[in-house]
């Protein structure tokens, strides 16, 4: 009997992922199955004996909730912010933590500390760095005479927006400039050498050579500043609370779905924004592939 060993290979890598596919299937597709179910019922769990299925009902009534506008205003404002300012500063701490020196491991470990803190604990944190009375930004700011009186961070909406988004860069930056060092560590040494021989200055060598080179990298930092400003939730929370004005996506969802227990509703909402987010990185895995 001739046994076939490239079936027989094929059959034990079957079996050696088996254990995966179904915990990807449990903690995954099922869940997202049952979700996209819910957010075609009335699913309320306040009137239990009203459930039915209403189709795509729930969808158009998140889409015509002016308290829906509001927070994806909100999100998209602490999104356009957060790409600015996380992808400038990957880009420097990168770049910085790229020029050997005897501090170069301890400023490494130094950087990774705010991307390991729990968001609720960073949260708390800048809670009291931007308290509207005398926080410690208030205090540093009068110091050094730039104010005259207190001011209430988290009173004003777009005052707010700003502080979260630095909030959030802040916990996000550590990750993106570690995934820019690793591809600047990357670029061989003989490019710039090149460059440098043919006349090119530092600038224009980062312009010509570091910069397209570090695109692929630059990609994968978005889509993570991306994801990261569409699901703050921990942070809003900890420094504001529930307040309509301020809310985002998440904490729009959070109370739908979870003070009102309209579990119909909130799955459509959470299906709306995992399609937003899946938009954006759509266009970036695209313009990546296009680099390639």
């Amino acid at each position: 009997m001739k046994i076939n060993i490239k079936n027989m290979n094929s059959l034990k890598g079957t079996f050696l992922l088996l254990p995966s596919i179904l915990i990807l299937l449990v903690t995954i597709i099922l869940p997202v199955m049952l979700t996209f179910r819910y957010s075609l019922k009335n699913y309320n769990l306040t009137e239990p004996y009203n459930e039915k299925f209403i189709w795509f009902e729930n969808y158009i009534k998140v889409l015509k909730d002016p308290h829906f506008h509001n927070a994806l205003y909100n999100s998209i404002i602490i999104l356009i912010l957060v790409m600015i300012i996380g992808l400038s500063f990957s880009m420097i701490i990168g770049i910085v933590l790229n020029r050997k020196s005897r501090i170069t491991p301890f400023l490494t470990a130094l950087v990774i500390i705010p991307w390991a803190m729990p968001p609720i604990v960073n949260g708390i944190m800048w809670k009291f760095i931007f308290f509207p009375g005398y926080g410690f930004m208030n205090k540093l700011l009068m110091n050094l005479k730039i104010i005259d009186s207190p001011v209430s961070w988290t009173e004003n909406r777009y005052l707010f927006l700003i502080v979260i988004s630095i909030v959030v860069s802040w916990r996000i930056i550590p990750f993106s400039s570690l995934v820019i060092l690793a591809n600047l560590q990357n670029i061989p040494k003989s490019y710039y050498d090149t460059m440098y021989v043919f006349g090119a200055n530092k600038l224009q060598a980062f312009y010509f050579v570091t910069l397209p080179l570090l695109l692929p990298s630059i990609g994968v930092v978005l889509i993570n500043l991306t994801t990261t400003a569409l699901n703050i939730f921990d942070e809003v929370i900890a420094i504001s609370g529930y307040r309509f004005e301020i809310q985002t996506l998440l904490v729009y969802n959070y109370l739908n779905t979870f003070n009102f227990l309209d579990f119909g509703y909130g799955s459509a909402i959470s299906y709306i924004i995992m399609l937003i987010s899946g938009i954006f990185g759509y266009f970036y895995v695209k313009s990546m592939a296009y680099e390639k």
